[in-house]
Order: C-alpha cells, then sequence, then structure tokens
C-alpha cells in the first residue's frame, strides 16, 4: 500500500515495528430457527445471503428466549446478531416492542439508516434522543417497533416519564445493549443502575424482556453481562466473519527532540493522506489533541494548495447541529479526513476507511483493536499506524510489541455498588416508583445501607416497607450517568451558545485564561462564573494552548487488607489547581506559567498504599522512581485509562512516618481499579521492573521514567535504587490479611 511508504517517508529514520494480520475467511450456517418469510425477503434485499456462524447461534438462542451476549471483532456483522431475532418476533407478534441503547448518538444515527433498510414493510423504527423534535416524541413511543436511543435518554427522559411509556413497557420483549464494552467505569456502573430501574418498571407490568448485548472482544463478557444487566447470559464468541489484510504500524519518538510533537506528526499524516484520496481517521485521547490535529492538518493542508474543507474534527461538547452536519458528511464523503476522539470508535459506517491513525496509545489493548479494526472493514486491506508519545508507558509498549499484538484484552471494569453511583440511582428509582425491601437486592448488596443513609440524611422515606423520593423534582436531571458530578459549564462567545463540558473539565480546560480549541478556531476564556455555570470565551489566535497544573494530597480513612507491605484502603483525595502552563502550538515547549485561584476539591476513593519500611529519607529518588514506575504500567494492569487512576509519593508518610507510594482510583467511591492492581501486585511489580530494566539508560530518560505530568519536574529520580527494590519484590505472594 503505498501509504505506508509515505509513514516511513514523513517520519523519517525512527524505529518501526510492522506487524501484518493476514485475512481470515467466513464460516457460513444456516439457524435451527426459520426466520419468517418477510425476514428472509428483507435480508435478500440488503444483499444478505448466508449467515455467519455466529450470527446463526445468536439467533436460535434468542429465540428461544436466552439472554444472549455477543463477543465478536470489528465488522463481524454484530448488528444481526440483534436485529434478526427482533425483526422476526415484531413480524409474529405485531404489538411486540424492542429498545435499542446505543452509548452515542453517532452510532444510534447510523444504526438507524441500515435498520430502516433492513425493516419489511409495516415495521417501523426511530430515533428517540435528547435531539428528537418534541413534536415526533410521541409518535415515536406510539407507532414505533423498535426505539433506538442511549442510556442518557433513557434515564433522564423515558424512565422518570414511565406513565408516557406504559404500553411500551408492556409490550417491551428485547433490550439490546450494544458496543457494551464501552460501559465500564463510571458510565458503566451507572448503566448498571438504569438497566436495573428499567427492568423493574417492566416487570411491575407483568413483563420480563429478553437482553441481547454485543461487545468487541473482552475478557469478562459473562461477568460484564452479569453487572450491568443483574442476569446470566449465553455468551456467543466464536467470531467466523471474514478479515481483510492489515498492516499495523508502532512508531517510537524521536531520540533527543525537547519539542517533540506527536500532534503535529499526525497532523502530517493525516494532511497527506487525504491529499491522497486516503479515506483516514486520526484517533486522538483528549479534545484539546483532537483540535491540535485538525488545526494543523488544515494548515499544512492549505500550504500545499489543497481544500482545508475535507479535513474536521469530532468530539464531545459540540452542539447537536455540529454533530449531525459532520456525521452527515462523513456518511456521504463529503470528508476525507476526520480527528477524533474516541467518540468514532465504536461502530459507526463512515463508508471505505482506508486508514487510522492513532495519537498515542488509547489507553487499553481492547480500544488499540477497536480502532486498529476501524481501518479495511470487512475483506478491505488497511493501514494502522500508532505514533507513541514521550511516555514511559508508550515507549515500552513500542520496544515491547507483544504486549500490544500478542496479549489478550482487558476485562471491562465497573462497580455497581459504587456508593455514590448506587445512591443516584436508588433516588431516581424511588421517583420512578417507591422501592420495596425485596427490590433492593437487584441494585447489590449495599443497596440496603445506601438506602437507611439517604433516609437518614433526609433524601428518602420509609413508609409502609418501601422506599419514597420526598420531592416531585426529578432527580434523574442532574445526575450525569457519564460521570459523578452533574453540574456542566455553558461556553459562550458573544452571548451564543458554543458547547459545554463538565464542571470538573472545565476546572481544567475553561478556566480563566485557558485557551480553548474548537474546529480549528482558537478561543480565549475571559471569565469562569462558577456561580452562574457559565465561562464567556472570546475568539482569538494565541500561539500556544494551555494545560492545568494539578496537585493532589492523598490521606489513608479505612483500612481493608494488607500484603507484601501493600495497603488496599479508603483514601480522602484532596486536588487543586494552583496554575496553569502555556505549551506551544507546534511542539511540546513551555512559553510560561501563570496561577489560578480556583476552589479545592476533595472527594473519597479506593486507592492502594505502599509502605516502603526498607527506605529511608536518604533514599528520596528511589521513592520518587517507583511511584513513576508504578503508576507508568498500573493501567496496564487495571485495564483502564492512565486518567482513570491517580498517584503520589511521600518521604514520610503522615500515617506512618515512613516513605510511601499511592496509587488511587480517580473516580469517587473507586471502580475497583485499585483492587485489581492489589490482586495482580506481583504482575505489577514485575512490569514496573521490566519497563525500567528494557530501557538502555542507566539514570532514567523519557522512556522509562520522565514524565511530563510530575509536579515535582522529575527530581530527584533514583533508577537503580527503584530497580533493586523492584527486583526483590516479584517473588512468590504472601498470603494476605484483612484488617
Amino acid at each position: 500500500m503505498r501509504a505506508v511508504q509515505t509513514v516511513s517517508r514523513i517520519l523519517g529514520s525512527r524505529p518501526l515495528e510492522t506487524a501484518v494480520l493476514e485475512p481470515r475467511d467466513p464460516s457460513f450456517k444456516d439457524p435451527t430457527r426459520i426466520p419468517h418469510d418477510q425476514l428472509k425477503a428483507a435480508l435478500a434485499r440488503v444483499g444478505v445471503d448466508g449467515l455467519y456462524c455466529h450470527q446463526a447461534e445468536s439467533f436460535d438462542l434468542a429465540s428461544t428466549g436466552h439472554d444472549v451476549m455477543v463477543v465478536t471483532g470489528t465488522s463481524s456483522g454484530k448488528s444481526l446478531c440483534y436485529n434478526l431475532p427482533v425483526v422476526d418476533t415484531c413480524l409474529r407478534e405485531p404489538a411486540a416492542r424492542a429498545l435499542y441503547l446505543f452509548p452515542t448518538k453517532a452510532l444510534a444515527q447510523d444504526q438507524a439508516g441500515k435498520l430502516e433498510s433492513l425493516l419489511p414493510t409495516g415495521l417501523m423504527c426511530g430515533n428517540y434522543d435528547g435531539d428528537t423534535p418534541h413534536s415526533a416524541r410521541a409518535s415515536i413511543r406510539r407507532s414505533a417497533h423498535i426505539v433506538l436511543t442511549n442510556p442518557d435518554m433513557l434515564h433522564v427522559g423515558i424512565l422518570p416519564n414511565q406513565e408516557n411509556w406504559h404500553r411500551f413497557f408492556k409490550t417491551l420483549r428485547f433490550v439490546v445493549l450494544d458496543e457494551a464494552h464501552v460501559y465500564r467505569g463510571v458510565f458503566g456502573s451507572h448503566v448498571g443502575g438504569v438497566i436495573r430501574r428499567l427492568m423493574r418498571l417492566c416487570e411491575w407490568h407483568n413483563n420480563r424482556p429478553q437482553v441481547i448485548a454485543c461487545s468487541a472482544t473482552i475478557a469478562n463478557p459473562a461477568e460484564l453481562f452479569e453487572k450491568l444487566t443483574g442476569r446470566m447470559a449465553t455468551v456467543v464468541d466464536n467470531d467466523t466473519a471474514p478479515r481483510g489484510h492489515r498492516t499495523v504500524i508502532l512508531v517510537e519518538p524521536p531520540e533527543g527532540v525537547d519539542d517533540y510533537s506527536p500532534n503535529r506528526d499526525i497532523a502530517e499524516l493525516l494532511a497527506e493522506f487525504v491529499t491522497n484520496h486516503v479515506k483516514t481517521l486520526a484517533f486522538c485521547r483528549a479534545r484539546v489533541t483532537t483540535e491540535l490535529v485538525v488545526m494543523q492538518a488544515k494548515r499544512a493542508l492549505e500550504k500545499a494548495g489543497q481544500d482545508s474543507t475535507f479535513v474536521d474534527s469530532y468530539r464531545g461538547g459540540y452542539t447537536p447541529k455540529e454533530r449531525r452536519a459532520i456525521e452527515k458528511a462523513l456518511f456521504q464523503g463529503g470528508l476525507r479526513g476526520l480527528a477524533t476522539t474516541n467518540a468514532m470508535e465504536l461502530g459507526v459506517d463512515v463508508g471505505g476507511l482506508d486508514a487510522v491513525l492513532l495519537n498515542g496509545y488509547p489507553g487499553s489493548v481492547s480500544s488499540f483493536w477497536q480502532q486498529v479494526g476501524r481501518a479495511g472493514r470487512g475483506t478491505r486491506d488497511g493501514l494502522a499506524v500508532m505514533l507513541a508519545h514521550d511516555d514511559p508507558l508508550e515507549r515500552f509498549l513500542v520496544r515491547s510489541p507483544e504486549l500490544l499484538l500478542d496479549k489478550p484484552v482487558e476485562s471491562a471494569t465497573l462497580n455497581p455498588d459504587n456508593p455514590h453511583v448506587l445512591e443516584a440511582q436508588l433516588r431516581c428509582a424511588a421517583y420512578e416508583r417507591p422501592v420495596g425491601e425485596d427490590e433492593l437486592p437487584r441494585f447489590g448488596d449495599r443497596a440496603r445501607d445506601v438506602a437507611d443513609d439517604m433516609v437518614a440524611s433526609g433524601d428518602a422515606v420509609w413508609s409502609a416497607g418501601r422506599l419514597f423520593y420526598p420531592s416531585h423534582e426529578n432527580p434523574a436531571a442532574s445526575i450525569n450517568i457519564r460521570g459523578i458530578e452533574g453540574t456542566t459549564i455553558l461556553l459562550l462567545v458573544e452571548g451564543a451558545a458554543l458547547g459545554e463540558m463538565e464542571e470538573w473539565r472545565a476546572y481544567r480546560q475553561a478556566h480563566q485564561g485557558a485557551v480553548y480549541l474548537h474546529r480549528g478556531v482558537t478561543y480565549v476564556v475571559q471569565e469562569l462564573d462558577l456561580e452562574r455555570k457559565l465561562a464567556l470565551l472570546v475568539q482569538d489566535k494565541p500561539n500556544y494552548f494551555t494545560q492545568a497544573i494539578v496537585q493532589s494530597v492523598v490521606e489513608s480513612t479505612v483500612e481493608v487488607e494488607r500484603a507484601d507491605g501493600l495497603l488496599l484502603t479508603g483514601v480522602k483525595v484532596t486536588t487543586s489547581i494552583p496554575g496553569y502552563v502555556k505549551r506551544r502550538l507546534d511542539g511540546d515547549g513551555i512559553l510560561g506559567q501563570d496561577s489560578l485561584d480556583l476552589p479545592v476539591k476533595s472527594f473519597d476513593t479506593v486507592g492502594l498504599r505502599l509502605d516502603l519500611s526498607g527506605l529511608s529519607f536518604d533514599h528520596v529518588g528511589t521513592v520518587h522512581a517507583l511511584e513513576h514506575a508504578l503508576s507508568a504500567v498500573a493501567p496496564m494492569i487495571a485495564g483502564c485509562d492512565r486518567d482513570d487512576l491517580g498517584s503520589c509519593w511521600y518521604v514520610m508518610c503522615p500515617e506512618t512516618m515512613l516513605p510511601a507510594v499511592y496509587v488511587f482510583d480517580g473516580t469517587p467511591g473507586g471502580i475497583g481499579l485499585a483492587e485489581k492492581l492489589f490482586e495482580e501486585r506481583r504482575n505489577w511489580f514485575r512490569h514496573a521492573l521490566a519497563l525500567l530494566e528494557s530501557c538502555p539508560c542507566n539514570d532514567g530518560c523519557p522512556a522509562c521514567l520522565l514524565s511530563p505530568r510530575c509536579e515535582s519536574g522529575n527530581e530527584p529520580l533514583d533508577k537503580k535504587g527503584a530497580v533493586t527494590w523492584l527486583s526483590g519484590h516479584g517473588q512468590p505472594e504472601q498470603r494476605a490479611t484483612s484488617t
């Protein structure tokens, strides 16, 4: 493929690791249950003349009353695994209804178009989300056999207004959870509560709908299904779809370049591919890097005399009108390149995608393969290029490519028992219909204790054996299921709404003086008004972007378990943002630093404290180096994004007066990440040791220890001391004890 030569030409002599995924032929099978004649005709009409084995198996299981979890790769035809039994049931039972849940509006829009082409005459589907006109909503509720929505709309718009959905709940036969691997962390924990709220309302109408979930490959599909729904499923994981020839290239960052910017390289590759009509997605891990890439790609196209409108950006925070316009241009071919966050990681059919660019490691092996799989969908050849950032974890992965290319994907981690999540979901459930004591176990083992705490605080009332919500105000309206905090900040430019963001994000990205990037245009925040929940911006052209300085202080609260000098404990994290730095737009150099006066935030979560009893004040560099090494590889062990975990170090911990390292779950209440690290502590230590030993430097460098996030400016760091300590802690485990 000519694109491979383009990568080598643009990136020069930098080390490349290339892997080739060989094509795979499909396997077909006829289902045991014969589909309805109209369904068979519809399949023939859309060009489906045979079912893959996993599609036939899913159809048979769902058609005989089983809950099903389908776990197959990207572009394996998962949508037919649920569309077939749903459409077949609706044809045989015209009053039957189905609810499809997608994690993003873009995916729901895409799937609605495909579904409409499949539906036989007489069956209807409709999108029901926040962008649906109010004038169309009653018709969709009344007439649509299949309603496509997202968990957010189910949470805030459908369940609290159940009186409008009684008929739908009575006849609901299927609930579909597409892209279920996305439901992890806080979002997944909330979705588990939302699904339980839906099921209890259906059961109130003497109805028990089946659940069909589909997911990219994950290590724990049965566990994920159970945590999301409270039920057990039959897992279908034999992927029998065809696969085209794919080339995967891993690229190391350059050595000795102080202002290296992967954004610049990704933008140059994107512009080059677009110029050569190579349809490309450039995945970025953050909103700001997405905007930097599209800005620089547009400049590169303009400099080459090309049309810069062939590239655009896509991320959260855009207005619905902007999102629809970008999606339409992408689906219809008006865009050749798109810089995007993981919003486009899912199964949206962008039509003939040739290549994907990964601006750094996406945070998990599962996400890596999900993004790589977007190139060359089906039998098409594809190219995927991951540019590693100048970061110890990413350099380690490129030096040890087997950890990406051969390592099994992670488990999906979520915790519906998180007390913050559970309290929010119980409030919503009690508002929708008082919760009986016998219903509490469906919400988890801690539900009764949380309910009693709600009563003690006045947020609920026990009466006649039921938990009542003592207000007519809908609590769901103030609960953002994609994060613990539901408060959002509106971004205004000359009185017009540019977008919005969560309050916690605004502290870091919309503070006074922050540079806000939006589809290639730069703005500067003049004021962040926390009382009115507004940020006032003006358009400007600074030669920098901004990055908040985040500092955390951690203290242990309740001890849970202890082994090998590692303590699993409740922790209180106090976070402050004392200022921000200005970084060059076209590189990674720092131009300056300014102070901020923002409120301090505190939250309780679960963490680990590594007590280093064999070290003293004289080993401060060793303690600091251990914090860097352990926090660098922790996301690989916990199966999460690096931003899901926080860390800090003490040369003299206040609780023990000994050196200590903390690694903690960044979500209030915790979602199980610290527990996973505790269970895998020996493997965690071994990976940290491998990170340091695989790098040939003597004293620590960006490839193993130095971190741009370090609050102490990477001083002091003792690599040899950290290697010595880790070398003695990869031995057989000692028995854990409860405290």
